[in-house]
C-alpha cells in the first residue's frame, strides 16, 4: 500500500477549512489583543503596570506563590507519578481517572470546596492557596512525568544496584536525571497555570492576596481602570511568553538519551517494603483526591438549627428566582442559573468542536504552512481566561456593535479557550489515518 502522503482534500476545501479558523481566532483573539496592546502602550499607561500604588507586591505575590505551589506540586506528585507509572495493582486505572478530577473541576469549585474542608484559621491564608493549586495541578504532574517514567529502561536501576548503588543513589544519578526533561515539562505547565490563576486566590486568599490575574479583573469591573487593567494584561502576556521560550530552552538542555528507552511493561510489587510502598502510596494519593470532594458533597447535608438535612438542596431548588440583600443586592436563580450554563457549555461545544475540526483538517492538509496554522491556534492557550475576556470587553464596545451583553459572547469565549484542546485531541487522529487508506 502507498504510503506517500497524499492531498487530505481538494484545494477548495482546504481553503474553506482554513478560512473559518483563522477568522474565528482573529476576530476573538488577535483583534482584541490588538486592542489591549494599543491601549496599555497608550499615554504611559504600561508604567501603571509595575509602578501604580499596590502593583508591586501584587507581581510579587505572583511570582513567589506561583513558584512555591510549583515545587510543592512536583515533590508531592512524582512518588504518584512513578507508582502509577511503574506498578500493576487493583484500582489502579480508577485512580488514574480520579487524580484527573481536580484539574477538569471550574476553579471557583475548587475555591469553595477547600472553604469547607480547611478549617477556619486556614481561610484566607497563603497556605491555603497553594494547597488548593497543588490539588488541581497534581493530574499535570503525574501524567506528565508518569510518561516519562512509563519509558524508562527499569534495567537501568538494576544495574546500578547490582554495582551497589542504593535506592537514593539511583534516583539521584539515573532516575532524576532522566525524568529532568518531563520535570521541566510539568514545572512550566504548573507555574503557568499557577501564574495565571483566578478563581481560587479569589475565593481563598481574600483581600489581602491577589495574583496579576485578580488585579485585572478588580481594575476592570471595581475601579473601571480599563487602561491599567491592558496594561496589566498586557505586561502578563509578555511575561508567560518569556517564561515558555526560557522553560522550553531549558528542557532542550536538559534532555538526556535516557529518557528515550523503550517501555517495559508494569509489574507487581514485590513482597514486602516494595509492595508497602506502593500500597501507601497509592491509598495517600486516592485520599488527597477523594477526601475534598466528599467533605464538599457531605457538607451540603450539614442541617442548620431546626433544619432538615436537605433544606440546602430544597432552599435551591424550591426558592425560585429571590432578591438577595447586601450591599448590592441581586436577584438569585440557582436553577435558571444551571439551565444557562448547560446551555451555554453546549453552545461553546458545539463551536469549539465544528471550528477546531475544521482547523486540524486544515493543519493536517497544509504542508509548511500547517506548523504555523497550528502554532497560531494554539495562542489562545497561552493567555488567561480573564486577559481574553477584557480583550473581548473592550474591543466589541462599538457603539455601532456592542455586544458585550450580547448572549452569544460567553458561548463564543469560552469556545475560544476550548478550541486548542479540541485541535489537540483531533490532529493525533488525523495524523495516524494513512494516505492509502482514503485513496483506497
Amino acid at each position: 500500500m502507498d504510503q506517500r502522503r497524499g492531498p487530505l482534500i481538494p484545494w477548495w476545501a482546504r481553503l474553506g477549512v482554513t478560512i473559518v479558523p483563522v477568522a474565528f481566532v482573529g476576530v476573538l483573539f488577535a483583534w482584541p489583543l490588538v486592542t489591549i496592546l494599543a491601549r496599555g502602550l497608550s499615554h504611559g499607561h504600561l508604567g501603571r503596570a509595575f509602578t501604580g500604588a499596590g502593583v508591586g507586591s501584587v507581581w510579587w505575590f505572583t511570582w513567589w506563590q506561583a513558584a512555591l505551589c510549583t515545587v510543592v506540586a512536583l515533590v508531592v506528585g512524582i512518588g504518584p507519578a512513578y507508582v502509577l507509572a511503574r506498578y500493576q495493582f487493583r484500582g489502579r486505572r480508577v485512580l488514574l481517572a480520579l487524580v484527573t478530577v481536580p484539574f477538569m473541576l471550574p476553579t471557583v469549585v475548587v475555591g469553595s470546596a477547600f472553604l469547607a474542608v480547611l478549617p477556619a484559621s486556614w481561610h484566607y491564608q497563603v497556605r491555603a492557596i497553594v494547597v488548593a493549586q497543588v490539588w488541581v495541578n497534581l493530574a499535570v504532574v503525574i501524567r506528565t512525568v508518569g510518561t516519562a517514567v512509563s519509558r524508562l529502561d527499569p534495567h537501568l536501576s538494576e544495574v546500578a544496584a547490582t554495582l551497589g548503588a542504593g535506592p537514593w543513589t539511583r534516583a539521584r544519578t539515573v532516575v532524576v536525571p532522566a525524568l529532568r526533561p518531563a520535570l521541566w515539562a510539568a514545572g512550566a505547565v504548573v507555574f503557568l497555570f499557577c501564574f495565571t490563576s483566578f478563581g481560587i486566590v479569589q475565593i481563598l486568599g481574600g483581600p489581602a492576596h491577589a495574583t496579576v490575574e485578580v488585579e485585572i479583573w478588580r481594575r476592570a469591573t471595581q475601579e473601571l481602570d480599563l487602561p491599567t487593567a491592558c496594561a496589566l494584561a498586557l505586561a502578563q502576556v509578555v511575561m508567560v511568553a518569556l517564561l515558555a521560550l526560557w522553560w522550553s530552552r531549558a528542557q532542550e538542555r536538559s534532555a538526556t538519551a535516557l529518557a528515550h528507552q523503550t517501555r517495559d511493561g508494569l509489574r507487581r510489587a514485590r513482597p514486602g517494603r516494595e509492595a508497602w510502598v506502593v500500597a501507601g502510596v497509592a491509598l495517600a494519593t486516592t485520599a488527597a483526591v477523594v477526601v475534598p470532594l466528599v467533605v464538599m458533597v457531605s457538607r451540603t447535608f450539614t442541617p442548620g438549627a431546626g433544619a432538615s438535612v436537605w433544606s440546602a438542596w430544597q432552599a435551591m431548588i424550591g426558592h425560585g428566582p429571590h432578591l438577595v440583600a447586601g450591599a448590592h443586592p441581586v436577584v438569585a436563580d440557582p436553577v435558571g442559573t444551571l439551565v444557562a450554563s448547560v446551555r451555554i457549555a453546549a453552545l461553546a461545544t458545539v463551536v469549539a468542536v465544528g471550528v477546531g475540526t475544521m482547523a486540524a483538517v486544515a493543519i493536517a492538509s497544509a504542508r509548511r504552512a500547517g506548523r504555523l496554522l497550528d502554532v497560531g491556534m494554539m495562542l489562545p492557550l497561552g493567555t488567561s481566561a480573564v486577559t481574553v475576556g477584557l480583550g473581548l470587553l473592550i474591543t466589541f464596545d462599538r457603539s455601532w456593535w456592542d455586544l458585550r451583553a450580547n448572549a452569544i459572547m460567553l458561548p463564543l469565549g469560552q469556545a475560544l479557550v476550548a478550541l486548542p484542546f479540541v485541535i489537540r485531541v483531533i490532529s493525533p487522529t488525523l495524523g495516524s489515518i494513512r494516505p492509502g487508506w482514503r485513496e483506497a
